[in-house]
């Protein structure tokens, strides 16, 4: 334990100085993780991590896939469902038969099976990759709202395929006729006990007497809660974490208060950004051990990464040639619905960048790793060793190649040039403002007309919010205005929650004044 810990806590300052790094070089840090995940497998003496394949998904699924569905904006989900749907599942699968028949093919001992259970693991692209990517070039809101509906979604589709596989691997069989109830039953009876148990939580947070404390507690532990009760009873845990997410998530002004949704930000944030530095390191202290592992099944590493490389260019195949169908069907079928483009070669050049932005990351290391060392039976799992390194090579491959380079492609096709409207974002930042503005002097007014008049401090009130209260003392914030001022900014909460049912008005831009009324209820309890 005392040669461990040091062990530990130099992979996080690791973690950390590769992130500051990153920021330097203006790349997004999963790049720099896959990079050391590479190098800490050439360095001797380290000790060798074992983590049970069984506790894998137990451990970093479950809060990698809550915060990605805390995050995300359900409302431009709905706006792109059908888009967001059909990469999150047709994708998928059509990328998961396209990995195995290639597998079964060229890969000796590849049984389709094994082909559909690698399929799985790295179908999904991910979805920390593809933001930290690009937030270094301006996106337009649509397409960044796809990228991130389908990396949410898909990660649970491929993990389906994945637990199937698996199954056929270990019985040798697979009967489509049960496998389309079970199937059923996944998907069904995952999403509702995601949202029964999502509304038990939230009853649990608005009853009980917790502080901020008690309540990120909480939600530390609500996202493995869902994925163990979902998995005792043979249904999708992942599925029930992304449903219970997205249901939590859209209640958080219901049973969080200001604190714990600004320290909760914070918090999770850090947690998601050290698991994934974990995983990647994790691997690379496992590498030796896979490799000897190859050396003693007679497999070549050169021919291991090569089979690597293959794998890759079919992932980039798949999602290139799917992106391109995408655009084609919705050309014929749904003319009214094609992307808005200023010229044909920008709307022919979409599905390219789209299918470009296919990176690999934690999600599929996390189920490589998730395979099991051994059968029921006590016989070794087939190729799992060759498996493990394929899916790091693909991972390593997607970051490198096309993480480096879509940023460059975005610039030089200008695809989004027109599209990304530099003071769109600022307007309608503005309108809602002035909307604030004007709903609260008409609160004001209405209810406590009679202590306006002649009221210096409620008339400070209109000006304290918007403009952070350049008053140089707090004298006149008795408990009377605290009181009033702490119902004004709960009434501007009821205003941007009716102005989000607006479909036109990006979600991020109010959940930001959200986060500045928080800040500013916090900044009143200290006054």
């Amino acid at each position: 334990m005392h040669t461990l810990l040091p062990f530990l806590l130099a992979m996080i300052a690791a973690i950390v100085l590769l992130n500051m790094w990153a920021n330097q070089l203006k790349i997004a840090y999963p790049i720099l993780l896959v990079v050391a995940g590479l190098l800490v497998s050439f360095m001797p003496g380290l000790p060798r991590v074992r983590i049970n394949p069984d506790l894998i998904f137990f451990i970093f699924l479950p809060p990698l896939l809550f915060e990605a569905s805390w995050t995300i904006s359900f409302k431009e989900m709905k706006k792109w469902w059908r888009i967001i749907g059909s990469f999150a599942f047709l994708v998928v699968f059509f990328t998961a038969l396209s990995v195995a028949i290639a597998a079964n093919h060229f890969i000796p001992g590849f049984t389709i099976a094994l082909g559909f259970l690698l399929g799985g693991i790295v179908s999904p692209p991910d979805a920390v990759s593809t933001g930290a990517i690009t937030k270094f070039v301006k996106i337009p809101k649509s397409t960044s709202a796809i990228l991130e509906g389908e990396s949410l979604l898909n990660d649970a589709s491929s993990l389906i395929i994945f637990r199937f596989a698996l199954v056929a691997v270990g019985t040798g069989q697979f009967v489509w006729q049960q496998a389309a109830l079970s199937f059923l039953w996944m998907v069904i009876g995952g999403a509702g006990a995601g949202l029964l148990l999502a509304w038990i939580f939230v009853q649990g947070h608005k009853r009980l007497p917790l502080d901020a404390q008690s309540h990120i507690a909480l939600t530390l532990i609500e996202p493995y809660f869902m994925y163990w009760v979902a998995e005792e009873f043979h249904c999708s845990g992942v599925l029930a974490i992304v449903s219970g997410g997205l249901f939590m998530s859209g209640k958080r002004l219901v049973f969080l208060n200001s604190a714990s949704r600004i320290q909760s930000f914070s918090v999770w944030e850090s947690f998601v950004f050290i698991l994934n530095g974990v995983v990647f390191l994790i691997i690379g202290l496992e590498l030796p051990e896979i490799v000897e592992g190859l050396r003693a099944e007679g497999i070549p590493l050169r021919t291991a990464i090569g089979y690597g490389v293959l794998v890759t260019g079919v992932l980039i195949a798949a999602r290139m040639i799917s992106a391109y169908a995408a655009l084609l069907a919705t050309i014929i079928f749904r003319p009214s619905v094609v992307p808005q483009a200023r010229s044909n070669r920008r709307r022919w050049l979409m599905p390219m960048l789209l299918g470009w932005t296919g990176m690999r990351g934690v999600v599929s290391l996390a189920a490589a790793l998730a395979i099991p060392i051994t059968l029921e039976n006590g016989t070794a799992f087939p190729q799992r060793n060759l498996i493990l390194v394929i899916t790091f090579v693909a991972i390593l491959l997607t970051l490198l190649v096309q993480g480096l380079t879509l940023p460059y492609l975005i610039r030089r096709t200008k695809l989004f040039d027109g599209l990304v409207e530099e003071g769109a974002e600022e307007l309608v930042r503005q309108q809602m403002k002035q909307g604030l503005k004007q709903h609260v002097y008409q609160f004001l007014k209405v209810k406590y007309e009679n202590e306006l008049n002649g009221h210096t401090g409620l008339e400070k009130f209109l000006k304290q919010w918007e403009e952070r209260s350049k008053a140089t003392d707090d004298s006149w914030m008795n408990e009377k205005t605290k009181v009033i001022f702490v119902e004004l900014l709960e009434t501007q909460r009821q205003f941007l929650t009716e102005l989000n049912k607006d479909p036109t008005i990006d979600e991020e831009i109010i959940r930001q004044q959200l986060y500045q009324i928080d800040l500013e209820e916090e900044r009143l309890k200290i006054i």
